[in-house]
């Protein structure tokens, strides 16, 4: 009856061969169903939810600057006889989507979103 070393040359390849498939396993569990994500797209995702939340606060500042502007009820009909992609110049150009200390419309998401809202309202 020999003595079997836990170290031996098949010991060691099993050892080694489930620490890998560990690892593998450990590393898909995370990644699709923990949440892991990488630098980048962790990134990614960070900026697109700051871009969804400027435009989410702004674009309805947007349609009350239009709506309580001196002619609004002109500039609603005008607005409205524009197609969808003419609307977002003609919002800009009315300065609604201008906020104090700029000098243009703040981000193109936020005029479309407003020119959206705008057109919505009944």
């Amino acid at each position: 009856m020999a003595n079997s070393s836990m170290l031996d040359e098949d010991s060691l390849k099993r050892i080694v061969l489930g620490a890998f498939i560990g690892g593998v396993i450990t590393a898909f569990a995370g990644f699709s169903g923990f949440g892991w994500t990488f630098d980048n797209t962790a990134k990614e995702m960070a900026k697109k939810s700051a871009n969804e939340a400027v435009v989410g606060a702004l674009a309805p500042i947007c349609a009350d600057n239009f709506q309580h502007a001196a002619d609004a009820p002109k500039n609603r009909i005008e607005l409205m006889k524009l197609s969808s992609s003419e609307q977002g110049a003609f919002i800009e150009k009315g300065g609604w989507a201008t906020f104090p200390g700029s000098n243009s419309a703040i981000n193109p998401a936020v005029v479309e979103a407003c020119a959206k809202t705008l057109s919505a309202l009944k």
